[in-house]
């Protein structure tokens, strides 16, 4: 190991394999993608259920005018109120599963990921037999349960196998992947009807099933867990065969004593619990306040009500042509954000997106608000392009910077005995808030108007443009265990007692404590 000012990391020449990293992170991806897939499935299964039920005895019509629905109606009928509660109670289930997520992955990253595979296709599978919409209201709460547990995992996961010049970009595949989940349930819901989609849906949990048997538990979580052997492993299968996998190890066993050895030591006394408050509160903080601007700047409310948005914005352009439009938008913006967010940095991204978000969000109410006044929708449909660029610069510049980075920062900020409580705690406030945001939308469109709407959300976004610039640290390039203070303390006592000659013996990891601290 090398030291640099107060800090102890692997030598930066070291050269890591990829190939590895990026077969693990693309296993896991799997997750996201049946994530995306349920993302996108209610917009296009809603509207199937209210075109059977329009249809002359209920019989099966096509969506968006594409295939045939094959099969029959849904034999219930499902109200306006009813739907907008499909489409929503997946964020609440969220909320929940990101709860309980943060907790189970005491149990291991991998372990989490397989019995959550479970029940998240089983729910699916259910959605496909449903003769209720009660049915309906529950499946999607166990869909966006799992969702949201997978969602955390996987971040995680992905975060603690990489190497720290290809973390951001990894991570940005999650994101990527789950964008492609997305786009394939609007272009699938144009063909298929509810059932059949809710069945493509349910084969995506099953293939991460799979996938995961096949890639090994974190080297991080299975140090904390006391397993060394089973860490130099699959530290040793990330990096390559050829890869000298000690240094790294000896960083990270290094770093579990230093997490957990102060609170075993005295883990009622005053200080030990101000400690941990002070090591928690600037991370929970700066995670809570980027996902508070993030699913408060208007773009739950072009997911999950896309349709409706242009149809009251498009004079002659197609409403559903808009929202493939918007999806392949983001797909594309996922992936050169992928390309980067490990460049760039994370702060000037997320800067730039607050900036040229608060400016789209802004036309497109200045264009609601000038169409309202003009009162002829027909009279302004040579100028479509206006709204639909507004959509699309906000979408580009939400996908590069605060919707892949805010997630990336969940991992990277909290140190490694608190990540999984920090984890959870972030993202549960962000389906929280993702719920809410939902739900209010049509109530912000009924005080305001549909401009006035979208100036609020533009003026949300210029807060968290402020937040991001006094907030938010930049963490390009640094290793997870740079980030906790204690470790810093520790390295430097390390790196001082190794330059004065002594030899500094691994740390006894029995002591290191149960693996609940992940």
């Amino acid at each position: 190991m090398a030291a640099r000012g107060s800090t102890v990391r692997v030598n930066a020449g070291t050269r890591f394999t990829h190939c590895s990293q990026v077969l693990a992170a693309l296993a896991v991806s799997l997750g996201p993608f049946a994530a995306g897939l349920g993302k996108g499935y209610s917009s296009p299964a809603i509207a199937s259920l209210q075109e059977q039920q329009r249809l002359p005895g209920g019989a099966a019509g096509s969506v968006g005018g594409g295939g045939s629905g094959g099969g029959g109606g849904p034999g219930f009928t499902v109200s306006q109120q009813q739907a907008s509660w499909v489409a929503s109670l997946s964020l609440l289930g969220a909320l929940f599963g990101g709860l309980l997520g943060g907790m189970a992955m005491r149990y291991g990253r991998r372990r989490v990921l397989l019995v959550t595979a479970v029940p998240f296709s089983a729910s699916w599978l259910v959605t496909v037999f449903a003769t209720s919409v009660e049915m309906m209201f529950v499946t999607a709460f166990v869909g966006g349960f799992c969702c949201s547990i997978v969602l955390l995992v996987t971040q995680v996961y992905v975060s603690e196998i990489a190497g720290p010049d290809i973390r951001g970009c990894l991570s940005a595949v999650l994101k990527m992947v789950g964008q492609v989940g997305v786009l394939l349930s609007f272009l699938g819901g144009a063909y298929l009807d509810w059932r059949q989609l809710a069945m493509v849906v349910a084969v995506a949990p099953v293939m991460l099933f799979v996938s995961v048997l096949y890639v090994p538990e974190t080297p991080s979580y299975l140090v904390l867990a006391g397993r060394d052997e089973e860490a130099a492993r699959a530290l040793q299968w990330l990096r390559g065969p050829d890869a000298d996998v000690g240094p790294e190890l000896a960083v990270i066993r290094s770093n579990v004593l230093c997490a957990t050895q102060p609170e075993d030591a005295a883990p009622r006394s005053p200080a030990s619990f101000m400690t941990v408050g002070h090591r928690m509160l600037r991370p929970a903080l700066t995670t809570c306040g980027l996902m508070l601007f993030q699913r408060f700047s208007g773009a739950q409310a072009f997911q999950f009500y896309a349709v409706p948005i242009f149809r009251q914005t498009f004079g002659g352009m197609s409403p559903h042509g808009g929202a493939i439009a918007v999806a392949f938008v983001q797909l594309l913006a996922s992936l050169l954000s992928g390309l980067l967010i490990d460049t760039v940095g994370r702060l000037p991204l997320l800067i730039a997106s607050s900036v040229f978000m608060s400016m789209a969000l802004a036309g497109f109410g200045s264009f609601a608000y000038y169409m309202d006044a003009q009162g002829d929708r027909g009279a302004l449909g040579s100028h479509d392009w206006i709204p639909l660029l507004c959509v699309l610069v906000f979408t580009v510049a939400f996908s590069l910077g605060i919707s892949p980075i805010s997630w990336l920062l969940i991992s990277e900020l909290f140190p490694l005995q608190y990540r999984g409580a920090g984890s959870s705690l972030a993202t549960s406030f962000s389906y929280a808030c993702a719920f809410v945001g939902v739900k209010t939308f049509v109530d912000f469109q009924e005080a305001l108007g549909l401009h006035g709407a979208f100036w609020l959300y533009a003026a949300i976004s210029v807060c968290g443009l402020c937040f991001v610039v006094c907030c938010v640290p930049e963490t390009k390039g640094r290793d997870l265990d740079e980030m906790s203070p204690r470790w810093n303390a520790a390295a430097s006592t390390t790196t001082a007692t190794a330059a004065a000659g002594v030899r500094v013996a691994p740390p006894p990891m029995a002591s290191a404590g149960p693996p609940g601290g992940a």
